[in-house]
C-alpha cells in the first residue's frame, strides 16, 4: 500500500508518515523544505521517498498527480497549510492568499485529481487534515478558520457523494484543536488550552479514515464544541472564538 503525504516536513503530516509505515504503508514524503524531507526519509529508510513540491502552485499540484498516477497511490493525505492572526484589516493580504491557495486550493485540487483515479479503482483513502476551527467562524484568525471550513465542507459532500455511489473509497476530515506544532510559531499565536501531541493527532487520523470516520476529532473537548455549537447563537459562538484567539495572542 502506498501514502502520498503533504506537509510532510513537519508536524502532523510528519506524523502520519511515521504511523503509516509503522502500520506497514510506504510513504511517499511531499512538501517544500527539501532538507527536512530527506531528514525524515533517512529515519523512515527504504519505506519512504521524497518529493519537493509547493503546493500552493496550482501547475504543481497538476504536476505532482501527473508524476504519482504511474505510482497507484492508495492514499492521499492533504496535510499542508498554515495560519495568521490579527484583525482582518490589518493582516497581510499577501500571505491570507498564500494561505488560501495552500490550505484550500491545493486541496481541492488535490483531492479532486486523486479521488478520480481512487474512484475508478473503487478503494482507497483521502484524509484531509483540517481542524476544529472548520466548524466556526474565527475572529482575529478569520481568514485560517475560513480555509478549514472550506475543508471540512468539502469533505463532507465528498464523503456522501461516495456513500451514493456506493463506493468503496473512504474520505475523512482530521479535526483537531489545539496541536503541539510549528503552526503556532508560524501563526504567531500560542495556546489557550493545552495541546495534544502531534503523534496522537497522527494516530487518531489515521486509525479514522481506516474506519471511514467522516469527521475525526481526537479529544473528548472537541467532540463537546462540535455539539454545543448547536445549542448556541451563532454570534455568541464568534465572540467565544474571538476570545480564544485573543488568549492565544
Amino acid at each position: 500500500m502506498l501514502a502520498l503525504v503533504t506537509g510532510a516536513s513537519s508536524g502532523i503530516g510528519r506524523d502520519i508518515a511515521r504511523e503509516l509505515v509503522a502500520g506497514g504503508w510506504d510513504v511517499i514524503l511531499v512538501a517544500r523544505r527539501a532538507d527536512r524531507l530527506r531528514e525524515l526519509k533517512n529515519e523512515l529508510g527504504k519505506h519512504a521517498q521524497c518529493i519537493r513540491c509547493d503546493v500552493s502552485h496550482i501547475e504543481e499540484c497538476k504536476k505532482l498527480h501527473e508524476v504519482m498516477q504511474p505510482r497507484n497511490i492508495d492514499m492521499l493525505v492533504n496535510c499542508a497549510g498554515f495560519g495568521g492572526c490579527g484583525f482582518f484589516d490589518e493582516t497581510d493580504l499577501d500571505s491570507e492568499l498564500r494561505m488560501i491557495d495552500t490550505n484550500l486550493v491545493a486541496v481541492h485540487v488535490l483531492t479532486k485529481l486523486f479521488l478520480a483515479d481512487l474512484v475508478k479503482k473503487n478503494s482507497g483513502y483521502i484524509l484531509n487534515v483540517a481542524s476544529a476551527a472548520g466548524f466556526f467562524a474565527g475572529p482575529y484568525m478569520a481568514a485560517y478558520y475560513a480555509t478549514k471550513n472550506y475543508v471540512v465542507s468539502l469533505t463532507g459532500a465528498i464523503h456522501e457523494e461516495l456513500r451514493q455511489k456506493n463506493s468503496r473509497v473512504k474520505i475523512s476530515a482530521l479535526c483537531p484543536g489545539p496541536v503541539d506544532t510549528e503552526f503556532n510559531d508560524v501563526a504567531g499565536v500560542g495556546f489557550s488550552s493545552k495541546p495534544i501531541t502531534s503523534r496522537k493527532a497522527a494516530r487518531q487520523g489515521v486509525k479514522g479514515v481506516m474506519k471511514g470516520k467522516l469527521y475525526i476529532m481526537p479529544t473528548a473537548k472537541i467532540k463537546m464544541l462540535k455539539f454545543v455549537k448547536r445549542l448556541l447563537p451563532d454570534r455568541f459562538i464568534s465572540r467565544m472564538c474571538f476570545g480564544f484567539q485573543k488568549k492565544k495572542k
